[in-house]
């Protein structure tokens, strides 16, 4: 008899619970500030990720981390991100420093794989949703603590830690001084706040709308707001009124929002009477309306210098591209003003700075393609899940859908940080929707 239970206990189904999967989620988007840690985190993820699943499909019999679609949606999306750089890699260059780019993408599937687990369960999904929420919600407290004291607490003490550790800051005296908006904790030599705080956003609005009702959502909403306008990152702002939107339809109807959305143009524009920074900000904007080329280019702070250049480039190269992160590369050869000193000043555009550009650019029409594909198998997902899985990936989805929404100006998704914040939103979107549960 006790052989024979021992024997069933062995082929028994190992449980596993996946906890510390939100716990290393939370921790890699808190150190966003901090990139060079935070991709330590992100590699050392994806490492212990391989080791533990390895270990566990040794074992036999265990109940998965995650449903079978989640883990083939997690992995498409993986694909139509990194098979455009594979392609790009073929007639690169440098061969060698390309398919090196290459190999070290690979990380980002089993990085995505432990995302998709952290929010597989209700139990995991809270953990993680409710620890991006209180990182955001941080974030806007200290970056509001700045605007009024003129210095970021989180900041400070960061640089006071690096002090500590070697001698120097983060910042040059020469990067403070030329650091034109509230930066927050990622500082002024680190100018991407108002673009991330935009991104993870959503978490923190669900979470104050389920929990405070619409009140809450409203003075949260308007803190974040605040906060992006004196951000100063045009993009941020297109980014957070596409999420208010429709946040806040579902919350307030259609009529409220509309008194909200006034309220909200209302405020900026008080805001612009009270900061010179934001005064600049739309007064350059308005330069597009003068209907003259360099009015344009000033308003896009040389913008369509750079897009300029990446159609040189996409005629250049259009199957696969001039290769990823090479548009900096390329860009002497297409810069289709040369002679004149660019709206950012001295040296070569980096990158396309708006997502189809920069695809076509840097993959050509073949990574394109196989972006669409990556967004229709999403959408297909979304269509066909129902009405609660829906409700428990909308948060995700949302960040996701703004951070790639095609008007508007972008960061480079083929950047360490960027890129790593691209995969974790749309493996947050795909655990979270695809989640084994009952509905």
């Amino acid at each position: 008899m006790a052989n024979s239970s021992a024997e069933t206990a062995m082929h028994e189904p190992v449980p596993v619970n996946g906890y510390w999967a939100p716990v290393w989620v939370i921790a890699f988007v808190a150190l966003w500030p901090a990139p060079g840690v935070a991709e330590g985190v992100l590699v050392l993820g994806a490492l212990l990720t391989v080791v533990r699943l390895i270990q566990l499909h040794l074992k036999g019999g265990i109940r998965p981390l995650l449903s079978i679609p989640a883990w083939a949606l997690t992995s498409v999306l993986f694909l139509a991100y990194w098979l455009p750089q594979a392609f790009s890699a073929l007639d690169a260059t440098d061969p060698g420093g390309a398919w090196t780019k290459v190999a070290v993408g690979l990380r980002y599937l089993p990085f995505m794989w432990l995302v998709a687990i952290a929010v597989a369960t209700p139990q995991r999904r809270r953990t993680t949703f409710t620890g991006l929420a209180v990182i955001t919600g941080v974030w806007t407290l200290d970056a509001l603590m700045q605007a009024v004291t003129g210095t970021s607490p989180l900041f400070w003490s960061m640089d006071q830690l690096k002090w500590a550790i070697n001698g120097h800051g983060l910042c040059t005296p020469e990067e403070v001084a030329a650091a034109d908006r509230l930066s927050g904790i990622f500082g002024p030599c680190n100018l991407k706040f108002g673009q991330v705080l935009a991104s993870v956003s959503p978490f923190l609005l669900f979470f104050v709308g389920k929990r405070f009702g619409r009140w809450g959502w409203l003075l949260v909403t308007a803190l974040v707001g605040v906060v992006l306008v004196l951000a100063g990152s045009r993009a941020s702002w297109i980014t957070y009124a596409l999420i208010v939107l429709f946040s806040g339809w579902r919350l307030l109807g259609g009529k409220w929002l509309t008194v909200v959305l006034l309220a909200g143009v209302l405020g900026v524009a008080a805001l612009a009477m009270g900061s010179q920074q934001v005064r600049d900000r739309f007064e350059r904007t308005g330069m597009a309306l003068s209907g003259d080329a360099d009015g344009v280019d000033q308003a896009l702070s040389g913008r369509a210098q750079i897009w300029g250049a990446a159609l040189c480039m996409v005629r250049a190269h259009p199957i696969n591209g001039v290769g990823v992160r090479d548009f900096r590369e390329v860009y002497p050869q297409c810069d289709p003003a040369p002679e004149k000193t660019a709206a950012w000043g001295e040296g070569v555009a980096l990158h396309a700075h708006q997502i189809v550009l920069e695809i076509l650019a840097e993959t050509g029409v073949l990574g394109l393609l196989l972006w669409i594909a990556g967004v229709a198998m999403a959408i297909r997902a979304w269509v066909y899940a129902g009405t609660a899985a829906r409700d428990r990936a909308r948060p995700a989805a949302l960040a996701l859908a703004a951070t790639v929404f095609p008007l508007n100006t972008h960061l480079a998704f083929y950047s360490t940080f960027w890129g790593g914040v691209a995969v974790v939103l749309a493996a947050l979107y795909a655990g979270a929707l695809l989640a084994e549960e009952q509905d």
